[in-house]
């Protein structure tokens, strides 16, 4: 998969969050407390939060249209940041399968 893709939708700052949300997603798999469907959703909250406040902290806020498209931002890219991270997860798994 070429990069530059990836940059056209996920602010390249925030790659390094899918990375780090691949680790939480196997970190919560190995425990038997939470359920696998839950992980996604999980991921998807954490991720959001992430970006939360990569977006607060890069933003200057001038009026409520700046403040609606902060959250917009924060929401699309912690859905495609975990989204990602389930992606590769996937993507390995499958690869390690023989048929």
């Amino acid at each position: 998969m070429d990069i530059s893709i990836l940059q056209n939708y996920i602010k390249p700052e925030l790659l390094v969050v899918a990375i780090v949300l691949y680790f939480i997603g196997m970190g919560l798999k190995n425990t038997e407390k939470i359920n696998d469907k839950y992980i996604p959703v999980i991921l998807g909250l954490i991720g959001t939060v992430i970006s939360a406040v990569y977006v607060v902290a890069t933003s200057t806020f001038s009026g409520y249209q700046s403040i609606l498209m902060a959250i917009f931002t924060t929401i699309v890219q912690g859905i495609l940041v975990a989204g990602l991270s389930v992606y590769a997860n996937q993507l390995i798994k499958q690869a390690k399968k023989t048929e």
